[in-house]
């Protein structure tokens, strides 16, 4: 049976662990507080009975994650109103490296499926701490902001029956909606929508994660966060080699960012070249810079006092 491990039992980690309940899989979450992983465990676990029966392990030794198939790294401090992706760069880069050095040595075949903020940042963190290949070290980014996008168009064509959008870049405030990509059955998105509808849609996806933090007040999202995990788990465990929007390290730019990719048993199997519009293509390698400015700061204020 395949093996999916989840370091972090908080909002996103345990409602992962509940949504991969019908993937026939062994589960296993790791987290320190013990009585919170506990409840969680128990609570999914009985939901199992219902359908697929599943016993999931908790556990605060990383012993546990042993020959797992994937690796997902939820662990780190969520954001609070008021404090961008970026404020979470250093803090959270110890702890994502202190849970790949685990993983490292416990599970050194899985593939790495990284949610912790900011993203971007911390794919970078578990690839180079890990010496992972780079199909096998990936970040949950771009699936979410699409999802986000699909949400906003919707709400503006509520008779929308098929609505596809492809957001790329850096997870954070330079993403990139393509708009050239994105269709409401099967027409292109600047057929359908007046460009001042469009600019709102790109404003309302792009302050998408900000505005549950800011209402919740006390965490972030975790629905649509773990449901776009639970689509990569299930495209590389079942070999499925879906076309997903995922941040990878893009050795062009030598960053990680978003791009569209296959994803299978091996992790990625494909990158998925498109053909951007100019102001696209700009929009990306915006979006790669401000990635690459959190990476160099990692080197020298995170890496470099090693």
């Amino acid at each position: 049976m395949k093996k999916v491990s989840i370091i972090g039992a908080g909002n996103v980690g345990s409602t992962l662990a509940f949504t991969l309940i019908d993937l026939n899989v062994d589960i296993v979450l790791v987290d320190i507080d013990k009585d919170k992983t506990n409840a969680m465990a128990l609570d999914i676990s009985e939901a199992s009975t219902l359908g697929n029966y599943v016993n999931i392990k908790l556990s605060s030794d990383y012993e546990d994650i042993k020959n797992s198939d994937i690796v997902v790294v939820t662990a780190g401090i969520p954001r609070r109103p008021g404090m961008s992706r970026d404020d979470l760069l250093l803090k959270n880069a110890g702890i994502v490296s202190s849970v790949t050095k685990n993983i490292k040595e416990h599970a050194p075949k899985s593939i790495i499926i990284v949610v912790s903020n900011p993203l971007d940042a911390m794919v970078y963190t578990a690839l180079k701490v890990s010496g992972f290949d780079t199909s096998k070290v990936m970040g949950m980014a771009g699936i979410l902001d699409s999802a986000r996008m699909n949400y906003f168009v919707r709400q503006e064509l509520p008779n929308a029956k098929d609505v596809k959008s492809v957001v790329l870049g850096g997870h954070g405030d330079s993403m990139v909606p393509i708009i050239s990509k994105c269709t409401v059955d099967g027409r292109s998105l600047d057929e359908v929508l007046d460009s001042d509808i469009i600019s709102k849609v790109v404003s309302s996806t792009q302050n998408g994660g900000k505005q549950i933090v800011e209402l919740l007040k006390t965490g972030s999202a975790y629905y649509a966060p773990a449901k776009s995990v639970s689509l990569m788990v299930e495209s590389i465990l079942l070999d499925q080699n879906k076309v997903l929007p995922v941040a990878i390290y893009l050795n062009e730019y030598k960053s990680v960012s978003g791009v569209l990719v296959k994803l299978g048993k091996n992790g990625i199997s494909e990158e998925i070249k498109l053909d951007l519009t100019p102001s696209e293509k700009q929009g990306f390698d915006h979006s790669i810079s401000k990635v690459t400015e959190l990476i160099e700061v990692l080197q020298r204020d995170f890496f470099g006092k090693d």
